[in-house]
C-alpha cells in the first residue's frame, strides 16, 4: 500500500474515532485560539493559558486558526514543544500564512487544514532586517523542522534486505522550507525555499483538509454537533503585546534617560522624575511577566540607577562609580530582553542577544542626545514652550544687580558691640541692625565694643574697641 493510500485510510479511521467518541447526540467542544500576529513572548504567554483553558474545561480539540508571517525562533519552539506533548489534539486552520516560525507550529499539530489560496513554509532563519542567518542557526532550525515532522510517526517497508521508512509528514519536505540546498525530486529544486499552496501541501501530506472556513471544515469532518469556545486576549495581555515590542522598549528607555536627564537639570521630585520612573515599570513589568526579566536584572538595574547618583551627587567628579552605575543600568535593560532563565543562557541565541544589545545601546545614545536638544528646545528663553520654568534672565550691574549689599560697606569704621559670642565669628549690632561679622584678632565677648576695619565677599571683619 502506498503512503498517500495509508494518510487516507488513516485520516478516515481518525474520522471514524472522532465520530466513535463523540456520537450524534454528543457535542464536540473546541476552543479556539487565535495567531493572527507575529510570533512573540506575548504569544506564547497566551499559548500557556490557552492550553490551561483547555483542560479545564475539558475541552476535546485545541483549534489554532493561523495567520502569521513568522516570529522568533525560542517562542515557536515553544509553543510547537506545548503543542506535541499535548493530550488534548491539536488542530490549526491556516487563514492565509504559516511562513517561518507559524510553519513550524503547524507541522507540530496533530492536523493541517488549510484555506484556498493559503501558504506554508518559508521557514529560513533571518535576521531583523531580512537578511539570511548564519548556518549555525539554519542548522538548529533544521532539526527542529525534522524533529517536529518525525513526532507524528512513521511506517516501516521491509523490500527485501532494506528497510525502508516512510514518515507521514516527510522530514525532508519540512527541512526544504529551511534550506534552499535541499533537492527533492518532483517537489523542489536547489536554490529555493520551499512553500506550499493548499493544493501542493495536501498532496504530499502536509494538509489533510481544504475547507472555506472552519465551519466548512467541520461540515467535511461530518462533526455535525459541536461548539467553539474562542479564546479573547484580556487587556492585560493586549498591553504586555505592545510594550514588548523592541520598538517600543527602545522609546521606553530613551523615557527612562530623558526622564533622569531633565530632573538633574532641575534637582527635586518632579515631572521628570514621574515620567522616568513610570517608564522603567512599564519597560520591567510586562518583561517581568512574560517571564524574560529575572528579579536580579530588575535589581541590577536599581543598582546602577543608585551609583550614578551617588557619582552625581554626592563623590565628587566622575570616576569609577558612575562608570559601574552605567555598565549596571546597561547590564540589566540588556539582559531583561533576553530569554534566559536565571543566569542559564544556553537557550538564548546570539541573534538576541545582538538585538538586545543593539535596542539597549542605541535608545541610551539616542536618548541622550534628544534630551540635550530638547533642553535647548523646550526651556531656551523667549522660545521654549517651557522657558518660563528655568532661570534663563541675566542680572545686569548697569540695572542695579549686585552680589554684594552696598549698606555693608558703608559699616567700614563704624563702631557697635558683640551681640554674640565671636569666636572668631559670630554677631555684632551696629545702628540697630545685626550682622555676620568675624573678629581678626582673639574672642570678644558678647556686649564688648567693637569697630568695622574691613569688609570682604560679604563679610565684615571687626576689632575690640578699646
Amino acid at each position: 500500500m502506498s503512503l498517500v493510500m495509508k494518510k487516507i485510510v488513516l485520516f478516515l479511521l481518525s474520522l471514524f474515532f472522532v465520530n466513535l467518541l463523540y456520537p450524534q447526540d454528543s457535542t464536540l467542544l473546541i476552543y479556539k485560539f487565535n495567531i493572527k500576529e507575529e510570533i512573540a513572548p506575548s504569544v506564547w504567554r497566551q499559548t500557556k493559558k490557552v492550553f490551561s483553558e483547555a483542560e479545564q474545561m475539558k475541552a476535546n480539540v485545541i483549534l489554532i486558526h493561523m495567520n502569521t508571517y513568522g516570529g522568533t525562533v525560542v517562542d515557536a519552539d515553544s509553543i510547537r514543544t506545548k503543542i506535541i506533548n499535548s493530550k488534548i489534539p491539536v488542530w490549526v486552520f491556516i487563514d492565509n500564512n504559516a511562513a517561518s516560525a507559524g510553519a513550524l507550529i503547524s507541522v507540530a499539530c496533530d492536523s493541517i487544514f488549510m484555506r484556498p489560496g493559503a501558504n506554508i513554509g518559508a521557514a529560513t532563519v533571518v535576521n531583523q532586517s531580512g537578511e539570511k542567518a548564519p548556518d549555525k542557526y539554519q542548522s538548529y532550525f533544521r532539526s527542529i523542522m525534522r524533529a517536529t515532522a518525525q513526532s507524528h510517526g512513521a511506517d516501516t517497508i521491509i523490500n527485501g534486505k532494506d528497510t525502508i521508512i516512510k514518515w507521514f509528514r516527510d522530514p525532508k519536505i519540512a527541512e526544504a522550507m529551511v534550506d534552499e540546498d535541499v533537492y527533492i525530486p518532483g517537489v523542489i529544486d536547489t536554490g529555493k525555499i520551499l512553500t506550499f499552496t493548499a493544493i501542493e501541501a495536501r498532496k504530499h501530506g502536509f494538509c489533510e483538509r481544504i475547507a472555506d472556513n472552519i465551519d466548512d471544515l467541520l461540515r467535511q469532518l461530518n462533526i455535525k454537533k459541536y461548539e467553539i469556545r474562542e479564546y479573547k486576549p484580556t487587556a492585560i495581555d493586549k498591553i504586555i503585546g505592545f510594550l514588548t515590542r523592541p520598538i517600543v522598549s527602545g522609546l521606553l528607555i530613551m523615557a527612562i534617560i530623558g526622564g533622569i536627564y531633565f530632573e538633574m537639570q532641575a534637582p527635586g521630585i518632579g515631572f521628570a522624575l514621574i515620567v522616568a520612573g513610570v517608564a522603567a515599570v512599564a519597560y520591567f513589568a510586562p518583561l517581568y511577566l512574560e517571564g524574560l526579566a529575572e528579579n536580579w536584572e530588575i535589581v541590577l538595574f536599581v543598582v546602577g540607577l543608585i551609583l550614578l547618583a551617588l557619582e552625581l551627587f554626592v563623590i565628587p567628579g566622575f570616576g569609577i562609580t558612575g562608570v559601574l552605575g552605567i555598565i549596571c543600568i546597561v547590564v540589566g535593560l540588556t539582559l531583561s530582553l533576553l530569554n534566559n532563565v536565571k543566569f542559564n543562557f544556553d537557550n538564548v541565541e546570539g541573534r538576541s542577544v545582538f538585538v538586545a544589545v543593539l535596542t539597549v545601546t542605541l535608545s541610551l545614545v539616542f536618548g541622550f542626545f534628544l534630551s540635550l536638544w530638547l533642553g535647548q528646545k523646550m526651556f531656551t528663553a523667549n522660545r521654549g514652550p517651557f522657558s518660563r520654568l528655568a532661570l534663563n534672565s541675566t542680572q545686569q550691574k548697569e540695572e542695579g544687580f549686585i552680589s554684594v549689599d552696598l549698606k555693608q560697606r558703608e559699616m567700614v569704621g563704624k563702631t557697635g558691640v558683640a551681640h554674640s559670642v565671636l569666636r572668631p565669628s559670630g554677631k555684632v549690632k551696629i545702628d540697630g541692625d545685626i550682622w555676620d561679622a568675624m573678629s581678626i584678632e582673639n574672642f570678644i565677648e558678647k556686649g564688648e565694643p567693637v569697630e568695622v576695619i574691613r569688609q570682604e565677599a560679604g563679610q565684615l571683619y571687626v576689632i575690640r574697641k578699646s
